[in-house]
């Protein structure tokens, strides 16, 4: 079952975080300015986090909160 299906489904909150965070790791390579990327990596590191994980922070916020919209 995907992202879209549990959305559809109506599962709740936690299921749908639970699904976008497990799952074995994938490389990926994206392209961003300089000046994005240092912004990024600054504001991770004031967090308490890596680069990659405030990214990943990031999309699961922004699929939350589409989630919540469609419900």
């Amino acid at each position: 079952m995907g992202y879209r299906e549990l959305v559809d489904k109506g599962a709740d909150r936690t299921e749908i975080q639970s699904f976008l965070a497990q799952g074995e790791m994938a490389t990926t390579t994206i392209r961003i300015p300089a000046n994005l990327k240092a912004t990024i990596t600054e504001e991770a590191s004031l967090s308490g986090m890596s680069f990659s994980a405030y990214i990943r922070q990031c999309a699961i916020q922004r699929l939350m909160t589409e989630a919540d919209v469609s419900k």
